[in-house]
């Protein structure tokens, strides 16, 4: 805790400078501040510059990549609490968005008070569970119904998954030109324990026409304007996706009633996509002939360019695309960034690793800056769509400073990207490789 704080005020102007300079080298291309590669005198100032900056010699300072900043300088002071989800980060207190620190995730089932909070508004102020009803409808059900709760309950096989939820735009803080919404950082995401029922039971109960493509869904949250007209958000999977046997209506988290930030008394779980598709507090689901064009389901929200663009570039709405299936990512849990070991002990690293709908084959470590990996222990996901735990063991050659890398790769060998993936306006699916700080003494 000393060395955070020797850090944060140990040459923070200076650091400010380089963090700016080299986070987003391409401020000003015509004069850059930093030096070019093979501009050895630049580069010393450079290395000279941030070691001042973290305390410490940095050790592989001469592989760190352009653009990258020791990650110790973006650590902030402690997070602030909440009522019930102590030690998460508040983004946003209207609608309430609160992220979690990636040591806190370490439980490789996710406890419920440490579990992000992600809301479009205001959440219903009364809930009585005996009286809540979910209503099944929509231009393509045969026959519509409303079930009560203990009629979900009794009707329908209970099932009880480890499901990975996580915010499409977790990672945005990261983005340069900035983009709008909560500035998320690592800890939009979690692998709680869902209890409830699947989807597709209820949909097969009510039919599906021949025409059905979209599973919609409405909640009892109430819109920022309080007006009664409109829908917080309102958004909606293929058939398909909604027909997967992981696919859930859940009423509990961990073996409790969902807590009230997670929708209580009802809500959706679409494992792998982004946590928008899994609506909270629901009420009703729509089987729809068409795409559905709810709130937040058309414009720029929770969609990307359809194909690569100039960071900065304004993207007409028909050129974007749905986000489905999340991308590749990883997280180092254990230990917290800024740890000491000493020189050649030997450093225990565990975390997790996901990949949207798919498994995660593999799972490497770096402590030189990428130039070198070595492969982690990586366990099989408890069922399908959960995050995987892995397990590693590094040592530090000579004392100074260092950082450690995770990279994932799926079951389609795709990997996490190093650097940050290609820029989108609304800065969604950022699955660069999470980075801790680690001094040798």
């Amino acid at each position: 805790m000393e060395r955070d704080t020797e850090l944060r005020e140990t040459s923070r102007a200076m650091a400010d400078e380089i963090f700016v300079a080299v986070q987003h080298p391409t401020m000003n291309p015509e004069k850059p501040k930093l030096p070019q590669p093979g501009r050895e005198p630049g580069r010393r100032s450079f290395l000279k510059a941030f070691s001042a900056a973290v305390g410490a010699n940095i050790v592989f300072g001469n592989l760190i990549p352009n653009g990258f900043v020791p990650v110790v300088l973006g650590q902030g002071a402690e997070p602030f609490s909440i009522p019930g989800k102590p030690g998460l980060t508040i983004l946003n207190d209207r609608p309430l968005n609160a992220e979690t620190a990636a040591h806190l995730l370490n439980d490789a089932i996710t406890p419920a008070s440490r579990l992000f909070v992600r809301n479009n508004g205001l959440p219903p102020s009364k809930v009585d569970v005996d009286s809540w009803t979910l209503k099944i409808g929509g231009e393509s059900v045969v026959n519509p119904k409303t079930y009560r709760i203990k009629d979900l309950r009794t009707k329908f096989e209970n099932i009880d998954l480890a499901l990975t939820l996580e915010c499409g735009g977790n990672g945005r803080a990261e983005f340069y030109p900035p983009a709008s919404g909560n500035q998320w950082t690592i800890g939009a995401v979690g692998c709680p324990i869902w209890n409830g029922i699947r989807l597709k039971d209820v949909l097969e109960d009510c039919g599906m026409k021949s025409d059905a493509v979209y599973v919609a869904y409405h909640a009892a949250d109430q819109h920022l304007s309080q007006d009664p007209s409109k829908d917080a958000i309102s958004r909606g999977v293929p058939v398909w996706k909604a027909m997967e046997a992981e696919s859930m209506i859940a009423w509990g988290m961990n073996g409790e009633p969902l807590p009230s930030h997670h929708g209580y008394p009802l809500r959706l779980v679409c494992g792998g996509w982004p946590g928008s598709t899994s609506g909270k507090w629901l009420k009703q689901i729509d089987i729809r002939n068409k795409v559905h064009d709810g709130t937040k389901m058309t414009g720029s929200s929770y969609r990307v360019p359809k194909y690569s663009v100039k960071a900065g570039a304004t993207v007409p709405d028909e050129d974007m695309e749905i986000i489905e299936s999340m991308p590749v990512k990883s997280l180092i849990t254990h230990p917290k960034s800024g740890v000491e070991i000493g020189v050649n002990r030997t450093l225990n690293l565990n975390g997790h690793a996901w990949a949207g709908d798919l498994e995660v084959a593999s799972l490497s470590i770096s402590k030189d800056f990428g130039q070198t990996w070595i492969k982690a222990d990586l366990k099989k996901p408890v069922n399908r769509l959960a995050w995987q735990q892995w397990s590693a063991a590094v040592a530090f050659p000579k004392k100074g400073y260092y950082e450690v890398w995770a990279r994932a790769v799926d079951s389609q060998g795709v990997s996490q990207p190093m650097l940050i993936p290609g820029w989108n306006p609304k800065g969604y699916l950022n699955n660069s490789c999470h980075r801790i700080a680690v001094y040798a003494v």
